[in-house]
C-alpha cells in the first residue's frame, strides 16, 4: 500500500477518510469548514486529485448547509404559523438597509 503525504508545500491535503468528513454539529462549522476548502482550492497549491476531493467535500459541505437553511425556515414558518393555519409574515431585518453587510 503506497502512503500518501498529508501535505504539499504546508498545505494540508483532503484525505476521504479524514475525521473532517464527519458532518459539523452546526451550521457555522459548515460554513468554517466550507471556507477553508475553498481557501484550499483558491490557493493553487493542490495536486489534481487532491483538489477534486476537495471539491466533492465542498458540495457536501453546500448540500449540507442548504439542508440546514431549508429546516430553519421549516421551524421558523412552524412557529409564526397562526391558530387558523395562516401565517403572519414580518419582514427580516438583515442591517442591509443602513449599509452594513
Amino acid at each position: 500500500m503506497v502512503e500518501k503525504d498529508a501535505s504539499v508545500g504546508g498545505v494540508a491535503q483532503p484525505d476521504e477518510t479524514d475525521v473532517q468528513d464527519a458532518a459539523p454539529e452546526d451550521f457555522a462549522a459548515t460554513l468554517t469548514r466550507l471556507e477553508s476548502l475553498v481557501a484550499q482550492l483558491e490557493s493553487g497549491e493542490l495536486s489534481l486529485e487532491a483538489s477534486l476531493v476537495a471539491f466533492e467535500r465542498g458540495v457536501h459541505l453546500t448540500r449540507d448547509a442548504q439542508q440546514r437553511l431549508e429546516n430553519a425556515e421549516l421551524r421558523v414558518k412552524a412557529l409564526l404559523e397562526q391558530p387558523d393555519g395562516s401565517f403572519h409574515e414580518t419582514p427580516f431585518d438583515t442591517g442591509e438597509a443602513d449599509g452594513e453587510r
